[in-house]
């Protein structure tokens, strides 16, 4: 097979200018969601995530309290859903690139959450309206947390 100069420069310089999520969109691991059947902000997280190249599967349950205790989510960090990504916990409207930096760098926490539903954060989105600045944080078994990122 004889590949040209410039084809083989067109194929680069594709390759190059999709985002590097698109590479490892295929061994991503699966974030299961659980929300409410009725929150819209948590269906627009989840269409967060599968826009940045998730696999997501979402369980709506009447009740996300006792997911949150089952897996440590302390009640101060609470937020609307809650999510399961490779060992990690997710509360909350974290960013789906601050779950790739988490899988990457691998910390000894439980899990990030965004608590609350900040104005901005994804799924939170409102047109004509500013996005306010929020923490990312870590939290681990004994209640203690970490600012992991602010947006």
């Amino acid at each position: 097979m004889n590949i040209s100069r410039r084809a083989l420069l067109a194929g680069v310089v594709t390759m190059m200018s999709r985002p590097a999520w698109h590479v490892a969109a295929a061994s991503r691991p699966l974030v299961t969601v659980y929300k409410s059947p009725t929150c819209g902000c948590c269906s627009l997280w989840v269409t967060h995530l599968k826009d940045a190249g998730f696999p997501v599967k979402a369980e709506d349950v009447p009740d996300v309290a006792p997911i949150k205790d089952k897996h440590g989510v302390p009640k101060s960090l609470a937020s609307c859903h809650t999510a399961l990504v490779d060992g990690y916990v997710i509360e909350g409207h974290v960013p789906a690139d601050l779950i790739d930096r988490l899988l990457a760098e691998r910390p000894p926490v439980v899990g990030l959450a965004v608590p609350g539903m900040p104005l901005g954060s994804p799924g939170m989105e409102a047109p004509g309206r500013p996005a306010e600045r929020y923490q990312i944080l870590t939290f681990d078994r004994s209640g203690r947390t970490g600012v992991f990122a602010t947006r």
